[in-house]
């Protein structure tokens, strides 16, 4: 696939991202697309590998190797470098109901799979996909199909990645479908979990207006559960699927915590993001970091889009805590190809951070002890502890221990907790009647979708637990499979 000698002649060039100092002016996304003949070249770089790891998809080691998707990652790259664009984007689009999502927020577990990066630079595969969806778009090849109805009807809960996957892909078999989305607009995680800096919001408007030209119906501000009958959506449709994401944010309990100044992530950066598209941020209905000393409690994506935010609010300073010992530069022994690297990266938002105060804002092994309050009851400082990992006996898992006498007191009026989320929401599960297991994720039997209540399906975060863009529309995808068998008696999903 490719040209069989480029990736020796070519080198991985990526797309330039605008200077961190420039673009923290703005919420813009910051990477500058590739003139054509340059991105004919990156594709080019995809060899003639024999085992295309990049489209496995499969668990390696317990880490997630390739593409869920199992995206035709070689078939559309030669394409793309022999200038078939049109032929590459309908490969693309086989397997991938969202290009232009993954190609903006997926962590490119196929480039981490790719040969090519085993003693040289992986194929620029994430890029390549956002060049063939966006000249999609751009030429008029992506635009609303005909398609003919079944009779059959499907609710929706949930607009995140695997709700809109499902409702994608079932619309398109000719079931009609409606969404429900309880908060004000359609896109759910990708709407306001994701900053937009990382996924410009019209980008989802743009998918959404073309679903809705299909057939698509979309009901917003529509919590089921609450202010929406479970019992009315499952006397009207033949189906139901559950995709309300994994919204329990897991907390830190610690001394002060009811100090006023502390919020969970998710709720710093949607707050942010609906201001922003709103009101440009002149509404001042947002948790501002302005001038404050911010610490964030998690060293994850969600903690590094916390940074970037914080920082393009102005704030004094930012610090990013992370409970787990620093990643190594490069693979452990214990790591190998094509498993995905553990390794230690510098994200947009902490390059944001250094290029304004001159440091990386991660401080390892060390979580919060104690939310140091003022008279008034607002949040001044916060203590925190090092931590070492130790065996513990009954277990033989490795267990953090606090070190006597490494307590430190950080100035801090903002603190941001990005510690992940846990499982389901009890009032919607109960609201549908199914099961949870242990982890509160909806329970069903293993790789099936359907829950313990009656032509009531799940997908996404809410079915296997927090997880990756890409994956949640692989379920989604799955799950749509699922329900077309169901309703149809067969499918040809």
């Amino acid at each position: 696939m490719g040209k069989a000698t480029g990736f020796l002649e070519y080198e991985r060039i990526e797309n330039r991202a605008v200077a961190p100092l420039e673009r923290i002016k703005n919420y813009n996304e910051f990477h500058l697309p590739l003139e054509e003949g340059e991105r004919c070249k990156q594709a080019a770089r995809c060899m003639d590998c024999g085992v295309p790891f990049c489209q496995n998809g499969k668990m390696l080691g317990g880490m997630i190797s390739g593409c869920p998707l199992n995206n035709l990652i070689p078939e559309w790259n030669d394409e793309l470098y022999h200038g078939r664009k049109k032929t590459a984007l309908k490969r693309l689009l086989i397997t991938n109901n969202f290009p232009e999502f993954t190609s903006r927020v997926c962590p490119a577990l196929c480039e981490k799979a790719c040969i090519c990066g085993v003693y040289d630079s992986p194929v620029a595969v994430r890029e390549n996909e956002n060049a063939l969806i966006e000249y999609g778009f751009e030429e008029g090849i992506i635009k609303a199909e005909k398609i003919h109805r079944s009779g059959k009807k499907v609710a929706v809960i949930g607009s995140g990645p695997s709700g809109l996957a499902v409702a994608d892909t079932l619309n398109k078999r000719g079931h009609f479908v409606r969404v429900y989305e309880r908060f004000d607009r359609v896109g759910g995680l990708l709407m306001y979990g994701i900053p937009n800096m990382k996924l410009e919001k019209h980008i989802i408007d743009r998918r959404v207006a073309l679903m809705e030209e299909e057939g698509v119906e979309f009901v917003t501000n529509a919590n089921v559960g609450e202010n929406v009958s479970s019992k009315e959506i499952l006397s009207e449709f033949d189906a139901v699927v559950l995709a309300c994401g994994s919204s329990n944010p897991r907390d830190i309990k610690a001394e002060g915590r009811d100090a006023k100044g502390i919020h969970f992530a998710v709720d710093f950066l949607k707050a942010t993001t609906k201001s922003l598209l709103d009101s440009g941020l002149t509404d001042n209905k947002y948790i501002s970091a302005k001038d404050k000393n911010v610490i964030i409690i998690g060293g994850g994506d969600t903690g590094n889009d916390c940074v970037g935010t914080s920082v393009r609010q102005g704030c004094r300073s930012v610090t990013q805590l992370e409970m787990m010992p620093k990643l190594p530069d490069e693979r452990a022994e214990n790591n190998p190809f094509p498993q995905y690297p553990r390794v230690c990266k510098t994200d947009y938002g902490q390059e944001e951070a250094i290029a304004v105060f001159g440091n990386d804002p991660r401080i390892y092994e060390t979580t919060v002890k104690e939310f140091i309050k003022d008279d008034e009851g607002r949040l001044k400082a916060v203590k925190t502890v090092k931590l070492e990992f130790v065996t513990d006996k009954n277990s033989g898992r490795r267990v953090p221990k606090e070190i006597e006498g490494s307590e430190k007191i950080l100035d801090c009026e903002l603190c941001l907790i990005a510690a992940g989320f846990l499982g389901s929401q009890s009032y919607i599960t109960q609201a549908f009647g199914v099961e949870v297991d242990e982890r509160t994720n909806v329970k069903t039997e293993k790789n099936k979708h359907s829950t313990t209540a009656e032509k009531v399906f799940t997908a996404g975060d809410m079915h296997i637990g927090q997880s990756l863009v890409v994956r949640a529309i692989d379920e989604g995808r799955k799950a749509a499979k699922e329900v077309d068998e169901y309703l149809m008696g067969y499918t040809n999903l």
